[in-house]
């Protein structure tokens, strides 16, 4: 189970977590982040983990992140 303020690249495999915060030293990243999906309040779930990568599901879609910028955002436990 995540903690507070644990980030997506924490999150265990299959379980949906709540984005609270991008927090990425590049404003324009946090920006192309949110058009991807990855924006405050949305909901997000691992499906693998590997070679310092992870693919996660956001609004029906399926998109790779390296585990550096997953480190960039900040998750809760959605309820």
């Amino acid at each position: 189970m995540t903690q507070p303020h644990s980030t997506l690249v924490d999150a265990p495999i299959g379980m949906r977590v709540r984005i609270r915060q991008l927090r990425h030293s590049h404003p324009e990243m946090s920006s192309r982040l949110r058009d991807l999906g990855f924006y405050e309040d949305a909901v997000v779930r691992c499906i693998l983990k590997g070679n310092g990568n992870m693919i996660c599901e956001i609004q029906n879609s399926r998109i790779g992140l390296d585990n550096n910028l997953a480190r960039t955002i900040v998750v809760s436990t959605s309820e």
